[in-house]
């Protein structure tokens, strides 16, 4: 009788356990405090394995949920244990299948006022593709970060009118096309276009510097798609310090810009790029405020931008240095809850 007796005891209590561990969530959601943003829902996806993302967006959450009111989630890219893992491999490793990328959460987009991509060459389920796609075609904004424009490396199930859409292309108006600046060797100093220095989502923004390298995102001697507005312009300097001289042999390429992507029904949703964003570029405060702007704006809530209201770091925050040297950084996979 005892064995039974125990086991009727603790089943309450082990169920209780397992229940708990099973509601455990793979994303963090911060409610969003006093604020212009209260009752606005913003989806911060961390998917990629060079810039530190899962750092990064978190961070941004923190700031725009308690200092704007803006109800934030983020949604991380996991491995199969649903660590978030910025060390999964984006090719398959030699005779071997790629594995699949996972983001657990993305039917979220669904009530999401805004998206913030920050991925980088993901290979999705078909199921998580198509999740993204209605987003994209929702006609609700899109903003995306670094890596963001070369995000996906199988290609989203998106055509309109039988054309294929390329995101970083089409969607966000320019795609990767090669480091400009000189890789981990240089850093980039934003110049505000003095054509736009007055649009709302350079209101306060001043400063802007970034340790990652300037990308080119078209051809030379062309120019960026038609449509596309150019708000900042990457100037790469000589070193790795903000005060240090412009390379004379490099000319200044836009860094943020923004457009308007017109959906398969002929919606027409507000976007933001900035190629700038890496974790370290996020040390900087007006990258930051850019892109903390760009959020009101792409929300069409640009008349309740404030440059007095603070774009301040909440808690601590040291990003691990950007590249793929993983164990010498110091990225591992870990906890969803490491990341809150």
């Amino acid at each position: 009788m005892i064995r039974p007796l125990l086991r009727f005891l603790f089943l309450p209590l082990i169920t209780a356990c397992v229940s708990k561990a099973k509601d455990i969530p793979n994303w963090l959601t911060w409610q969003g405090g006093e604020g212009p943003g209260k009752g606005k829902r913003i989806v911060l996806i961390a998917a990629d394995q060079e810039y530190r993302s899962e750092q990064s967006m978190p961070m941004l959450a923190k700031i725009l949920s308690s200092r704007h009111g803006f109800e934030c989630t983020v949604l991380f890219g996991v491995n199969e244990k649903g660590e978030v893992d910025p060390t999964m491999p984006v090719y398959p490793e030699k005779g071997q299948p790629l594995k699949e990328h996972h983001i657990p959460g993305l039917e979220q987009l669904t009530s999401a006022d805004l998206v913030i991509f920050f991925p980088r060459l993901l290979t999705l389920p078909m199921a998580e593709r198509e999740m993204i796609v209605k987003y994209i075609d929702s006609g609700k904004p899109i903003i995306s970060l670094r890596t963001g424009n070369h995000g996906f490396h199988a290609q989203l199930p998106y055509k309109i009118n039988g054309r294929q859409v390329g995101w970083g292309e089409d969607v966000l108006g320019g795609a990767f096309m090669e480091h400009h600046g000189h890789y981990q060797a240089d850093s980039t100093r934003g110049n505000i276009v003095p054509e736009q220095k007055n649009h709302p989502i350079l209101y306060g923004v001043s400063d802007i510097w970034g340790d990652s390298d300037v990308y080119r995102t078209y051809k030379k001697g062309s120019s960026l798609p038609e449509g596309c507005t150019a708000l900042v312009w990457g100037q790469p300097l000589m070193g790795r310090k903000q005060r240090d001289a412009p390379n004379p042999e490099l000319e200044p390429l836009p860094v943020a810009w923004f457009k308007y992507w017109e959906t398969s029904v002929g919606k027409k949703a507000r976007v933001f790029h900035s190629t700038m964003g890496s974790g370290s570029d996020l040390q900087n405060a007006g990258l930051r405020r850019l892109i903390i702007n760009a959020a009101y704006w792409c929300m069409g809530m640009e008349a309740t931008i404030n440059p007095a209201r603070s774009v301040d770091i909440v808690g601590a925050y040291a990003p691990l240095e950007s590249g793929f040297d993983y164990k010498r950084i110091g990225a591992k996979p870990r906890p969803v809850q490491a990341y809150k």
